[in-house]
């Protein structure tokens, strides 16, 4: 059974109620009841009688990107009347209750039981707009003015904006090339607790395919975390949109297979990163996971997984807030994953793995073909849809005499020059979160997407940010 965390809920958190009107919303569809509560307007006056799709149909043979056929095409429509494999808009397109429309949390809660094992029973499941509004519940719930949270030592700048914006101070956590570095954390935390400092209550990390790092966090190290976040009664908000997102590891094209690897589903499965579910004896978890990623961003819909307690002040949160996601994408994406089933979901994430993999390798290959070795080196990351080209200022000649040792000032110029040549990364600093009086490294990093992009594009932005950076130090193309 998870703990009693209410000790850590944040004064808005203890103060909001319930709404009473969504308290009366369930007796809308109790038989012969004189529903006279809410300014529901009757289905029959939605401007929609139905909606219809078109998506593939699994095993999506020939990859994401093969041309739709009558063979693979899989078309269905939405209407008002209910079916088993359907939202009807009846519902989705009414007021309802802020958990989110059953039929679709009932795939999710499935799919969770597929993907995660969670070591307690008491856990709920809803659903949100993404984990942009998830992540700003999370904020609003735990933290009051003046209280800090941590964070790793590169992050997603909305997200740190979101909670700057509410008063609340970021403590960056020390990483490397894998991930946030447990001993540092726990070291951390013991001199704030020795120096009589109020700790932070929460930890939030982009574990998998890290924004904007493309770090992947070990599952031994999110269990070390995990014990740490225990130790010291911290929660953790694992931001996970990239989560399946989780690639096959880079080899170099003269040894690369031509013929990508084929894995089972339940081999799929086991070759991912167990979440910090996994290991949540305490209950101390909210996992935020979205759509954005894996199908279309701007269907906002996500969902969030904690201990029922916790969820039962999410909830409060969103009848007050969004109330509930589109239903418009309830009823689609339901609809589709349906259809689908749960197996076939696995096969769409197992080609997008595939596809986001091919041009990993791809982005990759580009720069080790046009980037300067001799100031730059590349990751190759494991997960998610970025990778990072990192840029060490003290090479160049005029470091101390043009740019007064500033790091910052020779990213600038970087940047501002791939502006000019008609392209565009994004400078590491954007996300950094630096302690007070921290002067910033001389190795400076820009962030660069293979998602975006076709495949010309891409190699063409690669080879112009490499002729930036050859033109800012002034280096001759061998």
């Amino acid at each position: 059974m998870p703990l009693d965390l209410s000790h850590l809920l944040s004064e808005q958190a203890k103060a909001r109620k319930g709404s009473k009107l969504k308290s009366c919303v369930h007796y809308k569809n109790e038989p012969d009841f004189g529903f006279l509560a809410g300014g529901l307007p009757l289905p029959s006056y939605f401007a929609w009688d139905s909606v219809s799709a078109a998506t593939r149909k699994p095993p999506f043979e020939g990859g994401l990107g093969a041309n739709s056929t009558a063979e693979n095409q899989l078309s269905f429509t939405v209407s008002h009347d209910s079916t088993a494999l359907d939202v009807p808009l009846s519902s989705s397109l009414q007021y309802a209750v802020a958990i989110g429309p059953a039929p679709l949390r009932e795939f999710l809660v499935e799919h969770t039981k597929l993907v995660h094992k969670i070591p307690y029973q008491e856990w709920e499941l809803a659903t949100t707009v993404g984990n942009t509004q998830s992540w700003d519940a999370c904020v609003r719930t735990f933290c009051d003015p003046g209280d800090s949270i941590l964070v790793e030592k590169y992050s997603f700048s909305s997200a740190m904006e979101t909670a700057t914006s509410q008063g609340i101070r970021l403590v960056p956590m020390d990483v490397d090339e894998h991930g946030i570095l447990p001993e540092k954390l726990e070291s951390k935390l013991s001199q704030m607790k020795a120096g009589g400092e109020k700790l932070p209550k929460v930890i939030y990390c982009i574990p998998t395919g890290q924004n904007p790092t493309g770090i992947c966090l070990p599952g031994e190290r999110r269990k070390r975390i995990y014990d740490i976040a225990s130790k010291y009664d911290l929660v953790i908000v694992e931001d996970e949109p990239y989560y399946f997102l989780q690639l096959d590891p880079y080899v170099a094209p003269e040894a690369r297979d031509p013929v990508a690897k084929s894995l089972t589903n339940a081999e799929f499965l086991e070759s991912m990163v167990p979440s910090f579910l996994n290991f949540d004896a305490d209950g101390r978890v909210v996992r935020l996971d979205s759509f954005s990623k894996v199908l279309a961003p701007g269907s906002r819909l996500g969902w969030i997984t904690c201990q029922k307690s916790l969820m039962e002040r999410f909830l409060r949160n969103f009848e007050s807030t969004f109330q509930t996601p589109s239903g418009f994408s309830s009823s689609i994406i339901f609809g589709t994953l349906s259809r689908w089933g749960q197996q076939g979901y696995i096969e769409w994430l197992k080609a997008l793995r595939t596809e986001y993999t091919w041009k990993r390798n791809l982005a990759i290959d580009f720069c080790r073909k046009y980037l300067p070795e001799s100031v730059s080196t590349i990751n190759a990351p494991i997960a998610g849809m970025f990778f990072v080209v990192s840029v060490d200022t003290s090479r160049h000649p005029e470091f101390a005499t043009k740019y007064n040792s500033d790091p910052l000032a020779v990213e600038a110029a970087i940047f501002d020059t791939t502006i000019e040549k008609k392209a565009i990364l994004v400078p590491g600093s954007w996300f950094e979160v630096r302690e007070k009086d921290e002067q910033p490294s001389t190795t400076v990093f820009f962030r660069g997407t293979y998602a975006a992009t076709e495949i010309d594009v891409l190699e063409k932005g690669i080879q112009r940010f490499g002729k930036a950076v050859r033109e800012v130090f002034r280096i001759e193309k061998s």
